[in-house]
């Protein structure tokens, strides 16, 4: 049996912890957006001992590479990436503070024990639907890397964004989990 929550940012491992996989989710507060460009030079930035342009402690990573605005929007179409090229980056930052990432598709094993590690969690968003995400998204603003485009970083202030935890804080896996229970034997 499923549940619902609404969260707010910055996240703690104590409200993650309530969380199961396929449980929904409404989030609001400050999220930041990066794909695997960005995560790549935040990383290169951990290893060289380097200050972030992001505050990492509680905080959600989109992966999202944004279409340009139409006028009178905040933003265009914002529908999830696909999240495998950014496992080899998001232990480092997992384990620098980020308590979620938002994204489609499987985790590799070292991303989920990283999860666990760090009592964060993994949220699925509906990929095809980036228009519709995009209303949650109240406001956004390029606060790194601008050069890269779609891919910057950004901040967005989002209200009731809906997501579903694909992975829990103990690395039970929808992934897995929920093909298990719908697949015939």
């Amino acid at each position: 049996m499923t549940s619902q929550y609404r969260l707010k940012t910055p996240l703690s491992s104590e409200e993650l912890g309530k969380l199961k996989i396929g449980d929904k989710v409404l989030l609001s507060g400050k999220i930041y957006t990066a794909r695997d460009a960005a995560h790549k030079r935040l990383v290169q930035l951990i290893k060289e001992g380097k200050g972030l342009p992001i505050e990492l402690e509680g905080q959600a990573i989109y992966y999202v590479g944004p279409t340009p605005p139409k006028p009178g929007q905040v933003i265009g179409s914002a529908g999830p990436t696909t999240s495998e090229r950014m496992d080899p980056y998001a232990p480092f930052l997992l384990d620098r503070g980020l308590k979620a990432m938002i994204g489609k598709g499987q985790r590799n094993k070292e991303v989920i024990n990283a999860i666990v590690r760090n009592e964060a969690v993994y949220f699925a968003a509906t990929g095809g639907v980036g228009a519709l995400l995009a209303k949650a998204i109240k406001t956004s603003r390029v606060v790194a890397y601008e050069e890269l485009g779609a891919e910057a970083i950004r901040e967005l202030e989002v209200e009731d964004f809906p997501l579903i935890v694909a992975i829990d804080t103990q690395g039970r896996n929808l992934y897995e989990e929920g093909v298990s229970q719908y697949c015939l034997p």
